[in-house]
């Protein structure tokens, strides 16, 4: 019998419902966190795209900041896409004075590396672990990754344009992120990866 887990979204800003809809469709049930109560009752968590520096101003103006750390540092796993894998990222490049982040992922994150909101643009990005076919992929204010550590695994890498190889997606054990946002396509491989990836941990634990 396959285990449905409980996947929160952090409801502070961003495609909440969108994300929501995807994790369904991979089988996952879902839960809206603004509050920590509600983080203690997911397996798994989605950081959804939106501003970064909001969503760290908003996760402390909540209380959720350190309960979002601890639970990282405890183990559950956790899925960041667009601004979510900046605040997943341990360093950023290009963030306001004094920006924080949740850490938990060995990398260094640049903030709207590919450029301002007009400059976004859709692009296929071939995934690790996800099928053959490569991922449509949307890029919006994007970030990418500059570097990262010997524990993290590339999933994935810019194939085309003017910033071919810079890194888009990432996974460190129960850890991912993506500088794009699957949740606005039809394609729910990212969910389903990351769902599988929180069912695991839930057999592990």
């Amino acid at each position: 019998m396959t285990t449905e887990p409980t996947i929160g979204v952090l409801a502070l800003q961003g495609d909440v419902l969108e994300h929501a809809r995807a994790l369904e469709g991979a089988g996952a049930r879902t839960l809206t966190v603004r509050r920590p109560e509600e983080l203690e009752r997911v397996d798994g968590l989605v950081v959804p795209g939106g501003e970064s520096t909001t969503m760290w101003r908003l996760a402390r103006a909540f209380d959720l900041l350190e309960p979002l750390r601890k639970r990282i540092e405890a183990g559950m796993p956790a899925y960041g896409s667009c601004a979510g894998m900046i605040m997943l990222a341990d360093r950023i490049e290009g963030g306001v004075e004094g920006q924080e982040t949740l850490g938990g992922i060995d990398m260094t994150v640049r903030r709207n590396a590919f450029g301002r909101q007009v400059d976004s643009f859709e692009a296929p990005v071939p995934l690790t672990g996800m099928g053959d076919t490569p991922f449509h992929a949307v890029f919006i204010r994007a970030p990418w990754v500059e570097g990262v550590g010997d524990a993290v695994q590339v999933l994935g890498r810019a194939e085309s344009g003017p910033n071919v190889g810079r890194i888009v997606a990432v996974r460190q054990g129960r850890l991912m992120a993506t500088s794009f946002h699957p949740e606005l396509t039809g394609d729910h491989r990212v969910h389903h990866y990351f769902a599988d990836l929180v069912r695991r941990a839930m057999e592990e634990d």
